[in-house]
């Protein structure tokens, strides 16, 4: 697609405030692929404005007119389908094949979910004396981050349009073309004017004045922990509703019952997966010492065997930070299995699939989301010592457990603190509620717990 010079603001496209522009660089040959504006805070006022005018009219409109609308946004993004892949993988670097499947199509499925949810949520109920209505919260100023860049849209815009708000969209800077293409959708899909609107900019100029926009009812951000931080205490000061999406150091924890070789190679995917660009990555593995040497051969193996397949990372920023990471690992006394500590090519924002041994939990690579495909491999003594390692970070955002028995892998699941558990491998869940325990956030996403973040209560006595 070609980039679009403008922004998305009150139905049109419309000139950018400044000159200034960011430039779209494919992470593959590091060329420029594309320019979009950089937008400043007076884009972000005019935005808000558009949103704050047609919030009225939308949060109006009867559910079932809101579910059709956001179905034939669903039907836009299925007929473009192979457009956001292709867009997808030359922003962020992704094989086409993940792009298409994952990039393109969860978003899809997760746009047609809210279509359901806005036409059979019960935004009225009777309590006693009482009718209680869920109304919409208003304006939505969300900020949306680069790894899995139109779901991260998807996730915050559908079920706020679902709920009748009105949405101000600020993308990672990184990822903008994806984002313009979902503005071009939810023009075909004809939804009012000011209901959608998009600003593209840097995150502490365009979001930062998003966040903190008087105009702006509810923020919701995913990103880092640092980022959602200053958000939370802006919004905090401001007496602003908040939803945030933030970092992870997932555990998946292998218990002596579990098929050994599955769980190991399962784990190895999840973290190579979109070259480890996920924030409920499983990037530290626990096994019990009996079988931790034969866990390391097989996440070796399984790990040299992604050397091809994978993708670079995002930019030269982030190539750098995790393979600062790596050295910092062997620094600290962790065995680099598989990976190295310099990039692979030449060209291209590429690292090395990585896999640790002899990681301890106080090591920083344990400790720390590196946000790329980087594994940490410990051991542990009894159920208590997992336990006690999986727990032990700052972040609760996922996380999976493998034993023989089902029942065995729920009972160690539900006394982890985490938002999310896959149990033997469980399959995402686009209904099911995301987010996390601790510092990994505040709030949920996807499925009616999403739903209901973008929504206030009221209730009449009667």
């Amino acid at each position: 697609m070609k980039a679009h010079d403008g922004m998305y603001i009150d139905g049109a496209w419309r000139p950018a405030a400044g000159r200034d522009v960011i430039e779209v660089i494919n992470p593959v040959d590091e060329q420029v692929i594309g320019r979009v504006p950089a937008g400043t805070a007076a884009d972000v006022d005019t935005a808000v404005r558009a949103a704050r005018a047609a919030l009225p009219g939308w949060a109006a409109t009867p559910p079932a007119e809101r579910a059709a609308r956001l179905t034939a946004l669903r039907d836009v993004l299925d007929a473009r389908k192979d457009e956001i892949a292709e867009t997808v993988t030359a922003e962020l670097g992704s094989p086409l094949k993940f792009s298409q499947g994952v990039h393109a199509g969860v978003p899809i499925a997760v746009a047609g979910s809210y279509a359901e949810l806005a036409a059979t949520y019960a935004f009225e109920e009777k309590v006693g004396n009482s009718t209680v209505y869920q109304e919409p919260i208003g304006v939505v100023g969300a900020i949306t981050p680069w790894n899995y860049p139109l779901h991260q849209i998807v996730a915050k815009a559908a079920p706020a349009l679902a709920a009748g708000c009105t949405v101000v969209l600020k993308p990672a800077e990184d990822t903008p073309l994806v984002a313009q293409l979902f503005a071009e959708a939810v023009h075909e899909a004809g939804l009012p004017a000011g209901v959608f609107n998009l600003v593209t900019g840097l995150g502490p100029v365009a979001g930062q004045a998003l966040a903190e926009h008087p105009g702006v009812d509810l923020v919701s951000f995913t990103g880092s922990t640092a980022v959602g931080r200053q958000i939370g205490a802006v919004a905090g000061a401001a007496v602003k509703k908040v939803a945030l999406e933030l970092g992870g150091k997932s555990a998946n924890v292998i218990l002596p019952s579990a098929d050994l070789a599955k769980a190991v190679n399962v784990g190895v995917a999840n973290v190579m997966s979109n070259s480890g660009q996920t924030c409920s990555a499983w990037t530290r593995m626990l096994v019990h010492r009996d079988q931790y040497d034969e866990a390391v051969e097989l996440a070796a193996a399984a790990a040299a065997k992604y050397g091809e397949r994978i993708g670079p990372v995002v930019s030269a920023k982030q190539q750098e930070r995790v393979l600062g990471y790596v050295g910092k690992g062997v620094a600290e006394g962790a065995r680099l299995v598989a990976g190295d500590t310099e990039a692979p090519y030449e060209k291209g924002y590429f690292v090395s699939p990585t896999v640790f041994a002899e990681v301890t939990p106080e090591m920083t690579i344990a400790q720390e989301e590196i946000f790329g495909p980087v594994l940490s491999i410990l051991r542990y003594e009894d159920e208590d010592d997992a336990l006690r390692i999986a727990n032990g970070t700052v972040y609760g955002l996922a996380g999976a457990v493998w034993a023989g028995e089902e029942a065995e892998a729920v009972a160690f699941a539900r006394r982890m603190d985490t938002g999310q558990v896959d149990i033997n491998g469980g399959r995402f869940n686009p209904l099911a509620p995301f987010g996390g325990y601790k510092q990994s956030g505040v709030g949920r996403e996807l499925g009616s717990h999403g739903l209901s973040e973008y929504l206030q209560t009221k209730s009449l006595q009667f």
